[in-house]
């Protein structure tokens, strides 16, 4: 979970490029609160990369805090935007 001012700043969408170019799988939305949540799977050492730039996000964003919980491994095919309701 990234909280801040994580929304209207295309962090989801940068974090979808950034993903994208690690070799991430899995997930990016909004949720409530104005926060923004991340389920991602990968590499250890891509997985670590990716959440040292959810921790800054794009240049409009100011993350206050990146929550990170441990779940067991999933198998997704890309790393893909989720929309409200999904």
């Amino acid at each position: 979970m990234i909280i801040g001012k994580v929304q209207g700043v295309y962090y989801r969408a940068s974090a979808k490029d950034m993903a994208d170019s690690l070799g991430i799988r899995g997930w990016v939305k909004n949720a409530p609160g104005g926060h923004v949540e991340v389920l991602a799977s990968g590499r250890p050492e891509n997985i670590e990369r990716f959440v040292t730039w959810c921790k800054n996000g794009p240049p409009r964003a100011k993350v206050a805090e990146v929550q990170i919980t441990e779940k067991e491994e999933m198998d997704f095919e890309n790393f893909r935007i989720k929309r409200s309701g999904e």
